[in-house]
């Protein structure tokens, strides 16, 4: 995947109103710099061993959840795959909380069961953090369903991976959202790799969110690393998927680390990955703060600083905690005990 792709990609939906967006500058720059400094520890406690397990980072793609955290209602769902521990930083789960799920705490988001893939946040309207690849799909489709049956004029917004697309259970969740016309956004991150295999080489359809057509599903190529862009998409989305309209949007981003921790990335050059750093979603968005003196650099430094501190605070707290006790290891598994052929 070049890094000419980007270019190529060139949004479908423009970031019109920038100056309306002004005021949303500095909530993307704490949190997309929250989710960055946060993936950048757990990167070096994993290093340490203090984090075990898989472990899948967000670093690059900070925007594509940014965006849309702005762009929706307090009340919509959100769902995602493994690579989830942006999403809660994002809705305002607590970093400490966060931090504890990958240490495998008692205090974790999910109370040390989950683990790095498997984050809820139920409160928050987050609902997972799923390990199957594309298994949340089909989840989406029925959380939105739900929405429609109880007339909450919710939405559920459904990430998905380019690698995903290639599961056949995405293309049954397309035909029953439009089928039932549901409140629902479909949201793939084209980080260009799935895996470690390049779009290039294991689709023949490589503009992703052409797949939408075969549905006559509304879709649309978004600039995942300009968060503004990604707001836009979404609000308009939104507008749509709550009138039921479906729609597919495709953001065009880009992960620095492997696929996972255990993953070298040696499918790619590093001319390549610089390359994309020089189109940084969050020294883009620095770089429009300044330029436009929403706030300067002292400001910025002041939200850099309270960051740090946060993530301190929050590595702190995770190795403080306890671990689950091991009486509790059953709690929390659902077991139907009139289920009939089960012997009790």
């Amino acid at each position: 995947m070049a890094p000419s792709t980007i270019d190529k990609a060139s949004s479908t939906v423009s970031p019109i109103g920038r100056t309306e967006l002004s005021h949303f500058y500095q909530q993307w720059y704490k949190m997309m710099w929250l989710i960055r400094k946060f993936e950048d520890k757990a990167a070096q406690l994993y290093g340490q061993q203090k984090i075990r397990g898989f472990c899948h980072l967000y670093t690059g793609q900070e925007a594509c959840v940014a965006g849309a955290v702005t762009a929706l209602r307090q009340g919509d769902k959100y769902i995602t795959a493994y690579r989830d521990h942006a999403h809660p930083l994002a809705l305002g789960s607590c970093p400490g909380h966060v931090m504890a799920e990958l240490y495998g705490k008692a205090t974790g988001i999910s109370k040390g069961y989950g683990g790095s893939m498997h984050m809820f946040d139920k409160a928050r309207h987050f609902l997972g953090g799923h390990g199957i690849v594309g298994g949340q799909v089909p989840l989406g489709v029925g959380i939105a369903f739900a929405e429609q049956y109880k007339k909450t004029g919710y939405l559920c917004i459904t990430y998905m991976g380019d690698g995903a697309v290639r599961q056949g259970a995405i293309h049954e969740a397309f035909n029953l959202a439009m089928l039932y016309r549901l409140p629902i956004i479909f949201v793939i991150e084209n980080n260009g790799y799935a895996m470690g295999t390049s779009v290039e080489r294991s689709s023949n359809v490589t503009e992703l969110y052409r797949l939408g057509s075969s549905y006559g599903m509304d879709a649309a190529r978004v600039d995942g690393l300009c968060v503004e862009a990604v707001h836009c998409a979404l609000e308009e989305s939104a507008i749509k998927a709550r009138k039921g309209i479906p729609r597919l949007l495709e953001l065009v981003t880009y992960r620095y680390k492997g696929h996972s921790m255990s993953d070298p990335a040696g499918y790619r050059t590093k001319k390549e990955v610089e390359a994309y750093k020089e189109q940084d979603p969050i020294l883009k968005l620095k770089a429009l703060i300044l330029q436009k003196k929403v706030a300067n650099a002292t400001e910025l430094e002041a939200i850099e600083s309270e960051v740090k501190d946060q993530i301190a605070q929050a590595v702190s707290f995770a190795e403080a905690s306890p671990f689950p006790d091991p009486a509790t290891a059953y709690h929390y598994v659902y077991k139907q005990i009139d289920y009939p052929f089960l012997q009790y």
